[in-house]
């Protein structure tokens, strides 16, 4: 087949690189954090089923129908959007604010990382016992009979390293010591995209194995400690009453979303540097395989350490006071105490959690910068002078507003964003990126662009996963995640009223970008309302005429604009090689 390459546009070197760092985008602190942690919240075992499920009929195909978009389009998440259907061009946009949001407060992630990789460099670990002044009366580090006791890694991290205030009223004092590390892993983030990361297959493969090689170990200590069977146990066996429980299910499909990258559109515009003849199909199943394989890895590894923690305590696994990212900061830190050489282990695992987080910071603040110099190159460029100075202002932007992180009352405000973004937001964004794409831009559109790229068509699964299984079980589970809506909470405390109201606020400036867009779509285009409306639905209607007239390409009755090959973008992504 005619590879139909456009000319200039750079491509990846050797295809393998977009399946490494497609990997490397999808697998990162979200494997180790986020997966164990609503495994955990969601009744253990009662999890893996549906989060099985969802990653074979959502995950795999939605992630397929993405890269397949962001090839054939050649188009990062805004442009390519906006070609397939003018009238959800907003979801594109939606994309890039949720990747800035997200990016503000995940960089906190590796703040902690930092702290506690510094704090590790000391012949006993900091959160080895209860003889230090951050210490409480129920601090333990052996069995205990109580039910009141918290173990020394629980206090290090709540007394030690946040200094938590009682709850989002108290706003507390700035933790120099957590700014500091913030401004570094914004300045490590920056020369990260202003240089990009060269690709040596040492690199390459050292960033690949490294982290398996930690959580081997860990693994492999973990299982010898008493207690560590019935954490493994809660893992893999369900409690299937919980399958009942719809919020199980909303977060499945929200791991799968924020795991894989679906809807962030850093996965979309690495694809769109793809060879134009690529198969879609086997960077498909290795991107979200190797992701999920992944999770459950570290699943087995942070469970068995579960165990280890119930058995000090003397408390069931299910009753073990941890949540959201202090259950990274908890659990492993509890680990290492028991390892020859904790030091050692400790530096390694932080270091690490501050190898994959930089490896996903990267790719959400990238992804912003190329849809915005994509679109608005010219006036930026002719202000900025370089590319370097904008990256620069969108790092600044997001280190200014992630300070409220690294102030007392900083896990809280973490945990309400985190809520609101990564389990509001990307549900509605997902939504409404399945109706623009397979039912607006449509599934014989899309196996057509397939055909013209590999010579073969999707399979029959994909195509029914597209027109059907995908659009009905999004919405049911938009709709009962609704309805059955739960309030953001950190371990035993509620939010109040007023922070809930600004949880809906951080929710609403990413999707808000959706409905906008929308009515800028129909204000713009020529004709009546119903014209307006029936041309906002067809794809390549916001084209010029000069470029529209490249793109002919018929479907039975339906003559559309469409194109194997659009032009350039005039400063691509500096993709992580």
């Amino acid at each position: 087949m005619e590879d139909k390459q456009e000319p200039g546009r750079p491509t990846w070197s050797r295809q393998i690189e977009f399946t490494l760092a497609g990997i490397g985008c999808a697998v990162g602190l979200g494997n180790i954090w986020r997966f164990p942690y609503l495994c955990y919240r969601s009744g253990g075992g009662a999890f893996l089923v549906p989060y099985l499920i969802m990653l074979v009929v959502l995950g795999i195909p939605l992630l397929h129908m993405e890269l397949t978009l962001g090839q054939y389009l050649r188009r990062g998440p805004v442009q390519a959007l906006t070609k397939a259907c003018p009238l959800l061009k907003g979801v594109g946009m939606a994309t890039v604010a949720i990747s800035f949001i997200m990016c503000t407060y995940y960089n906190v992630i590796i703040t902690w990382a930092l702290y506690y990789m510094f704090s590790s460099f000391r012949s006993e670990l900091a959160w080895e016992n209860c003889n230090n002044t951050w210490n409480t009366v129920n601090c333990t580090d052996h069995v205990t009979n109580s039910s009141y006791a918290s173990t020394a890694s629980q206090q290090f991290f709540n007394f030690r390293v946040l200094e938590r205030t009682r709850g989002v009223e108290e706003t507390g004092t700035l933790r120099w010591e957590l700014f500091l590390l913030l401004l570094l892993a914004w300045i490590l983030v920056y020369l990260c995209i202003l240089k990009g990361v060269k690709s040596t297959g040492k690199v390459v493969y050292f960033t690949a194995l490294f982290p398996y090689v930690v959580l081997l170990a860990l693994l492999i200590n973990n299982v010898q400690l008493p207690g560590a069977m019935d954490g493994i146990r809660f893992f893999i066996i369900p409690e299937w009453n919980k399958l009942l429980n719809v919020e199980v299910w909303v977060n499945a499909a929200a791991q799968i979303f924020n795991s894989i990258g679906i809807g962030f559109g850093s996965l979309m515009a690495m694809a769109s540097y793809n060879s134009f003849n690529n198969n879609i199909l086997k960077d498909t199943l290795a991107i979200a395989i190797t992701n999920s394989v992944t999770s459950i890895f570290a699943g087995f590894v942070i469970f068995s350490a579960f165990g280890y923690m119930s058995h000090l305590q003397n408390v069931p696994v299910s009753e073990i006071a941890v949540d959201g990212p202090g259950l990274v900061f908890v659990v492993y830190p509890q680990a290492f105490v028991t390892m020859p050489v904790a030091p050692l282990w400790a530096v390694l695992f932080f270091f690490m959690l501050l190898c994959l987080g930089l490896d996903s910071q990267f790719a959400m603040v990238e992804v912003m910068v190329t849809s915005v110099l994509d679109s608005y190159s010219k006036p930026i460029l002719k202000y900025l002078r370089q590319k370097e100075f904008l990256v620069l202002v969108i790092c600044c932007a997001a280190f200014l507003m992630g300070i409220p992180h690294v102030m007392q009352v900083g896990i809280y405000v973490f945990q309400l964003m985190d809520h609101y973004t990564a389990i509001v937001s990307i549900m509605f964004l997902a939504f409404f990126e399945i109706i623009g794409v397979c039912w607006l831009y449509g599934v014989k559109r899309l196996s057509s662009n397939l055909v013209e790229m590999t010579g073969k068509p999707p399979s029959i699964f994909f195509k029914v996963c597209w027109w059907v299984i995908c659009p009905v079980l999004i919405t049911v589970i938009l709709v009962f995640s609704v309805i059955q809506f739960k309030p953001a909470r950190y371990e035993s405390y509620e939010y109040p009223a007023w922070a809930q109201g600004v949880g809906w606020v951080i929710a609403l400036a990413s999707m808000i970008w959706i409905p906008l867009a929308a009515l800028h779509t129909l204000w713009v285009l020529p004709g009546s309302f119903t014209e307006k409306l029936k041309k906002s639905i067809t794809p390549f209607s916001l084209d010029d005429e000069s470029e529209g007239s490249h793109y002919q390409e018929k479907f039975g009755d339906l003559e559309v604009i469409s194109s194997a090959v659009p032009p350039s973008i005039k400063d691509p992504i500096q993709t992580n090689l």
